[in-house]
């Protein structure tokens, strides 16, 4: 008899409150829940082995809302080896802003003087709550997030765990083109993330693009569907200007599948090496409906383009969503043999990366700058400002870390289900680097999670980082491409060691 075992969950983590939302340069408060947020666990195991996914509809997880998660299971629930606890993020931008310090009020080393410098030109969170206050309505700061996310994410796999029960399971694929490259190459050799192609000096999107969908279905011993695992290398971030809380396209997904399968129906939607990709085309650009606060948006001379409709608005997540049901649907079409029993591995790794460093020309050019700037600015900086403090700040702390520190450590997780591999990373990853990974295993399928069980940053390819621009700036992350290639190395030797 097969010890094969799933188990799921779906908890909220809609707040009652307002919240400000992750992402972007600008000031953003939610006034509405356009779509709610969750937190959706699958549980896994086979009477030795064990693995749960909990995806989250959150911009990232930060290493203390993962230990914090892992300490809480650890205290209610003696029977989940808690270093089998994978947390990953959709990549919403329009979902909460958590303390990401390991302590509440600590800062560690991004208490520099630079750190304040920029701090006194940025609304805080008490001003954000003043702000709402005054509307007469409650605001949930970060700490309280942070709190708040613990609680119900310990809840959904805790929930996952305690659900499991024999089960079967298929494979699928599907194709999609959800997400393209969001870098344009210019004839001087630069780039720019969401760069105008509409210009004689563009020359190319610096990267490609990925639409296969990697999927599997989960049933119950009688063979009715409980739920879908989607793997797609596309960030979560159509509705990433908006001002209401939303889990973006993969929200539609769910309501579309409910809507054919069962309100029951999980889906847990994963995020594939993505870190240069968007669900906007950018040679066919269409503009947003309505006015967004980003520079890098507007467009000086804009042709209007058969083409999608706006990946700014709800219309555009709906369309993503759509086209990606459309392939699980077709793929559940054709599943012809589901299975009750699988090998189940799963090992927690830390790698140690190097840390991308600062040259001393580079911490001069990003010192002078902000001095330059903090002495003639006395109001609140504007978003394009905004940025561009953040890169010389993150330049300016990268210098000082590096005297101290050469190795980033860094979580990954690789599991294999019967011919199935799964391998995860901390980063918002070029796709590239997936490209590599998933062309060099061994399993019959791969699926990659990206911006899991840590917040690494972007890891861009050595063509970015000569590039340049937001993503692969130094301050953008804390690996640089020599460490790329080790983390395709070392993930891929991993994954194969699996199948011999």
């Amino acid at each position: 008899m097969s010890n094969f075992r799933v188990g799921w969950a779906e908890v909220s983590i809609t707040p009652d409150k307002k919240i400000a939302l992750a992402g972007q340069f600008a000031e953003r408060i939610s006034e509405y829940v356009e779509t709610p947020i969750t937190a959706t666990a699958l549980a896994i195991s086979d009477g030795t082995e064990q693995m749960i996914i909990c995806s989250c509809d959150l911009v990232n997880i930060g290493e203390n809302l993962l230990e914090n998660v892992r300490e809480q299971v650890r205290v209610q629930n003696g029977e989940i080896d808690t270093d089998k606890i994978i947390l990953s993020a959709i990549h919403t931008h329009s979902s909460h802003v958590y303390n990401h310090s390991n302590k509440k009020g600590q800062e560690g080393a991004s208490q520099s003087k630079f750190k304040e410098i920029l701090d006194s030109f940025l609304p805080s969170e008490k001003q954000y709550q003043a702000k709402v206050s005054a509307k007469g309505d409650d605001f949930m700061d970060s700490d309280e997030a942070l709190d708040f996310l613990t609680e119900r994410i310990t809840k959904a796999v805790i929930i996952a765990w305690e659900n499991r029960k024999p089960a079967r399971y298929a494979q699928g694929f599907g194709r999609a083109a959800i997400g393209m490259c969001r870098r344009v190459c210019y004839s001087d050799g630069s780039a720019k993330m969401w760069g105008d192609t509409n210009m004689a000096s563009f020359t190319e999107l610096e990267g490609g693009n990925d639409s296969g969908i990697e999927m599997l279905f989960f049933y119950d011993e009688n063979e009715k569907l409980t739920g879908i695992a989607a793997n797609v290398a596309c960030p979560a971030q159509v509705l990433e200007h908006r001002l209401f809380i939303s889990s973006d396209y993969w929200g539609k997904v769910k309501i579309l599948l409910r809507e054919k399968y069962g309100k029951d129906l999980f889906v847990l939607g994963l995020c594939s090496a993505a870190g240069d990709q968007c669900p906007r085309d950018l040679i066919r650009w269409v503009n947003p409906e309505s006015p967004i606060d980003d520079p890098n948006i507007e467009r000086n001379d804009y042709i209007e383009r058969n083409a999608d409709p706006s990946m700014f608005d709800i219309k555009g997540s709906l369309i993503v969503g759509k086209r990606i049901v459309n392939e699980i649907v077709m793929a559940l079409e054709n599943v012809e043999k589901t299975y009750d029993e699988a090998v189940l591995k799963h090992e927690k790794l830390t790698i140690d990366l190097p840390l991308r460093r600062v040259t001393p020309k580079e911490y001069e050019a990003a010192l002078e700058a902000m001095e330059k700037y903090a002495s003639k600015v006395t109001d609140h900086i504007n978003f394009e400002d905004n940025a561009k403090m953040h890169i010389h700040t993150g330049t300016i702390l990268r210098w000082q870390e590096q005297h101290t520190k050469d190795i980033e450590p860094v979580e990954v997780h690789i599991a294999r289900l019967g011919n199935v591999a799964i391998a995860t990373n901390p980063f918002e990853l070029f796709l590239d680097y997936g490209n590599m990974i998933r062309a060099r295993s061994r399993a019959r399928q791969t699926i990659l999670i990206q911006l899991a069980c840590g917040a690494e940053g972007y890891l861009p390819t050595e063509k970015a980082e000569k590039g340049s621009h937001y993503s692969a700036y130094v301050s953008s992350g804390k690996v640089g491409h020599e460490g790329g290639e080790m983390l395709v190395r070392n993930t891929t030797e991993e994954i194969n060691k699996m199948f011999v």
